[in-house]
């Protein structure tokens, strides 16, 4: 088979990046005036967990974004002095330097009449990497966030516009952060395994439906329990993180940064699902989102049991009694996404097995292939082969030999 590399740039996906970059920008200078809000407000403790919450989710971010540069092929690597990329990852620019990055090397690819491969490559290799990294800050820094901001608002019983318009642009972001990443992964694939317009809405919808849910009961037990929810965040994500440890992942180059990656992921999963080791995912499917429900059910029930009947949240019970269809719909709607719309499930839909044309059909799932193996983004690939489940029925294919290669 020919070697196929990544779509190509076009003015859209430049759009998209710049878009992405000044959101980026954007969110940070939003939350610390948030922060001084608080300040302003009389509650400096507010105010103190808004910018930790910042600062601890930024220095996650960027030390992957250093350990990534580290331990990338030479031909990646900025052209950057090594103390000055340092510097710059200090100073919690690192990112916005990768963004800034790609959107120059976005902007030669996209404007030039006969884009070389190794050029659309390498930008894929750093469009991967800021998927990714935008991924980690989304649910680092964004999900607790919000779970602050309607804490407080709920605390306060007072709604600013602001505040509104804050939270339905935070709960945008962490599902479009998925979608983003999910796409990054598709470009691995073959063409016709690429996401539709379809696939990305019931993608979009499964994700906020199932996201919504677990940020309100959480900001709802909070408003009973403050440091009781710190307890229980402990609790779970140290649960998360052994359950990560034991499925042996294997995504950074050595032991120490490993741990980093796995405390990460235990705090998306404390959200959100997040799939981080190879083969079918189905009992682990199941095996999460039922602990997830069970934990979001009894932390609804905490507060409708333990409120006090003079409580002025009221109005709250509908939202709360809506809060588990909605999770409900969410699961529906990921099982009809992996019923139909999954790479998997096309694969075994468009590809048919038969001794005649074995040597010229596959049910398993088509990668790109790039004939300079340094410029493939082996970090997001290991995720991709991780995420689209070759068929079984496939697999024994390949391996008794009856597909060709």
């Amino acid at each position: 088979m020919a070697a196929r590399g990544p779509p190509r740039f076009g003015p859209l996906q430049l759009l998209l990046a710049a878009a992405g970059a000044a959101a980026a920008a954007l969110d940070v200078c939003a939350d610390a005036w948030v922060a001084a809000g608080y300040a302003r407000a009389g509650h400096p403790g507010w105010a103190a967990l808004g910018l930790a919450l910042l600062a601890a989710a930024s220095a996650a971010t960027q030390a992957c974004s250093w350990l990534w540069f580290r331990s990338d092929p030479a031909a990646l690597r900025p052209e950057l002095p090594r103390c000055l990329l340092a510097a710059l990852h200090l100073l919690q620019l690192g990112f916005f330097y990768r963004c800034l990055h790609a959107l120059k090397l976005g902007w030669k690819v996209c404007w030039a009449k006969a884009a070389s491969e190794e050029e659309q490559n390498r930008l894929a290799f750093f469009s991967h990497d800021i998927s990714m990294l935008r991924l980690f800050e989304t649910f680092l820094e964004n999900t607790p966030q919000l779970t602050l901001l309607l804490y407080v608002i709920m605390r306060t019983n007072k709604a600013e516009p602001s505040q509104g318009l804050g939270i339905c642009t935070a709960f945008l972001c962490v599902t479009w952060s998925l979608l983003d990443y999910h796409q990054s992964l598709r470009s691995f694939l073959q063409d016709k395994y690429e996401l539709s317009l379809g696939s990305s809405v019931v993608y979009f919808l499964w994700n906020l439906s199932l996201t919504c849910p677990r940020i309100l009961v959480v900001a709802l037990f909070a408003l009973l329990w403050p440091y009781g929810v710190a307890i229980h965040f402990l609790l779970v994500w140290l649960a998360m993180f052994l359950w990560v440890s034991l499925q042996g992942t294997d995504f950074m180059e050595s032991p120490g940064p490993e741990q980093l990656y796995r405390a990460i992921v235990a705090v998306i999963l404390y959200f959100s699902w997040f799939n981080v080791a190879p083969g079918r995912t189905l009992y682990r499917s199941i095996i999460y989102h039922g602990f997830i429900l069970v934990d979001s059910t009894l932390l609804a029930l905490s507060w409708l049991l333990c409120r006090s009947p003079l409580d002025e949240h009221f109005y709250l019970i509908p939202v709360v009694s809506a809060a588990l269809p909605c999770y409900l719909l969410g699961l529906l709607l990921r099982v009809s996404y992996y019923k139909w719309l999954h790479p998997s499930a096309q694969a075994q839909q468009q590809g048919s097995y038969d001794e005649v044309d074995a040597n010229r059909r596959t049910d398993g799932l088509e990668f790109r292939t790039v004939l300079e193996q340094d410029l493939v983004n082996r970090r997001m690939q290991c995720l991709a082969q991780h995420q689209f489940v070759v068929p079984v029925l496939a697999e024994q294919h390949l391996l008794n030999g009856a597909a060709a290669a």
